[in-house]
């Protein structure tokens, strides 16, 4: 009974665990210690719908800025916080724990479908 158990729960190695931890710690670094410093200019969309002179098209309400998140979050920061840089950093790293919150729970859902 307990190999019939063993051999239906995967069991996680430990390289996998420090390749999977060592890439968040990586993500969270760069997202709280880079992303302060990311350009302030418009990003390519922005900047071409600026060049090509419609951005003034652009809907004046969307629907993200209606969503609950937008209570928190204003574009790439946390509305809470004064400090630019610290705000750009929170952000980043709440947006990285989110996707790799989002990519473990589908890669979960994705390996319990595969053992059935």
């Amino acid at each position: 009974m307990a190999n019939f158990m063993s051999d239906r729960t995967p069991q996680k190695s430990k390289p996998n665990r420090i390749f999977i931890l060592t890439g968040i710690a990586i993500s969270l670094a760069i997202a709280a210690f880079i992303s302060p410093f990311a350009s302030q200019n418009p990003d390519g969309l922005d900047r071409v719908a600026q060049d090509l002179k419609f951005a003034d098209k652009a809907v004046k309400e969307p629907i993200a800025k209606q969503m609950p998140p937008a209570q928190i979050f204003d574009e790439y920061s946390v509305k809470a916080v004064e400090n630019p840089k610290v705000s750009t950093a929170l952000a980043g790293v709440a947006g990285t724990l989110l996707v790799f919150g989002l990519a473990w729970g589908l890669g979960e859902l994705a390996m319990r479908r595969k053992s059935d």
